[in-house]
């Protein structure tokens, strides 16, 4: 089953459709999900196959295969799966598909927890609609209100965009909501965590009675996944279990730096040993990112950071120039741990772990080793108890295996 292991569908006139449960658990079995092997098999319009063709894709993702049909069919819809599996395009696919072009209003929102995320989805679907008449309109904060709001008069059937600026385009009576047909979560467990949790909630608020609504994430802890039973009806949910959510193809290492200020040092001792694309570096606090480009611009490195902080236009810029190639090092806070895809990104490097965040440790290295490439993930330990204990809870947490990066560094980035 591709890694799925849990499959729970109420699709109409159809019997439940049941497989091994997330936490051992096993439903009455009923019929197995389908499983679309082409796109062709799908029932897409000719325009937005032509779109998927000419953008590069041959077949669907494992996620695409199972998630796309049950989406277009208006069920409320729980779709997980690993990153760089493909959720991007499974949700961008299903909301051309859905949409009447000849109905000229929003009919599909869908949110993203940062701009970066919200711009990459709309690259992604106007990619895809080249061949269509749908239109989709970008909402985030940093872009001026009158250019959002003119955009909006347009009547574009698709809107993604951030919640805070989304509720703002809806208070200011910009955004019409009465022919939404689904309301689409992207990074789902972060959107319905207390940081987004109330935005979202008033967002509902003006969704009509029978929107459909569609969550998608690489992790759904259980109180996520409980909250969801407030606002979905009987959903169709593809789930994967914990301990087959750490990635294929993606190497995990760690190293013991002993102190703090012994971190930069193996660093730059581990930038001479490697020879990869392009790096993330994951940093815990925006001031540590501002600390980390300095020293490494400091040392000659040619390095773009990114931090919650930053004016959208630079974050924008900075962006634009690690995805270009212009900069191989990419310094950033969890704000790019979610579903940024830069495909040439064969290492991340945790300088400081995501303590007491699981879903972000998993999250953070899956930005290497996308769409079946090898990757490597680094992490930073001091001696400080907190950290070897951080990395065996995430040790324990994934059932997987976090070993001392060896002696020969080389030999381990052979193949890069």
């Amino acid at each position: 089953m591709d890694g799925f292991s849990t499959v729970e569908t109420t699709l109409a006139n159809q019997p439940p459709i049941s497989q091994q449960g997330e936490t051992g658990e096993t439903p009455p079995t009923g019929q197995a999900l389908e499983v679309c092997k082409s796109f062709d098999d799908i029932g897409l319009k000719p325009e937005l196959l032509r779109g998927i063709y000419s953008y590069g894709w041959e077949e669907p993702t494992a996620i695409q295969a199972r998630a796309i049909r049950p989406f277009i069919s208006g069920v409320d819809l729980i779709s997980q799966a690993q990153s760089g599996k493909g959720k991007t395009g499974a949700f961008c696919i299903s909301s051309l598909q859905i949409v009447d072009e000849n109905t000229r209003l929003p009919q599909v929102l869908i949110l993203s927890p940062t701009r970066e995320l919200a711009r990459q989805t709309h690259e992604v679907i106007s990619k895809l609609a080249i061949y269509t008449k749908s239109k989709c309109h970008l909402s985030v904060g940093g872009v001026s209100v009158r250019e959002d709001i003119y955009g909006l008069r347009k009547n574009p059937e698709i809107v993604v965009g951030t919640p805070g600026r989304i509720m703002d385009m809806i208070d200011k009576g910009c955004l019409k909501c009465d022919q939404l047909a689904a309301i689409v979560l992207d990074e789902a467990d972060e959107m319905l965590d207390r940081g987004f949790r109330d935005a979202v909630y008033d967002i509902f608020q003006h969704m009509p009675a029978n929107v459909q609504v569609v969550l998608f994430s690489a992790t759904f802890p259980p109180d996520c996944l409980e909250l969801s039973n407030k606002f979905m009806q009987n959903p169709v949910k593809i789930l994967v279990k914990t301990e087959e959510l750490t990635l294929e193809g993606i190497r995990q290492f760690y190293v013991n730096c002993e102190e703090e200020h012994y971190k930069f040092d193996v660093l730059k001792e581990l930038y001479e040993l490697i020879s990869v694309p392009q790096v993330i570096i994951f940093v815990k606090s925006r001031l540590g990112v501002d600390r980390l480009a300095d020293l490494m611009t400091t040392d000659g490195h040619t390095v773009s950071c990114i931090h919650g902080a930053m004016e959208q236009d630079e974050r924008t810029l900075r962006m634009r120039e690690f995805r270009s190639g212009a900069s191989r090092v990419l310094i950033s806070t969890d704000l790019i741990a979610r579903g940024i895809d830069v495909p040439a990104v064969a290492l991340v490097i945790n300088y400081d772990l995501p303590f007491n965040n699981y879903e972000n440790y998993l999250h953070r290295i899956g930005r290497s080793g996308r769409h079946g490439k090898k990757g490597v993930a680094i992490n930073f330990l001091t001696n400080h108890p907190r950290d070897v204990r951080t990395l065996r809870e995430i040790e324990q947490y994934y059932a997987t295996k976090v070993e001392e990066l060896p002696g020969d560094v080389a030999e381990t980035f052979e193949g890069f």
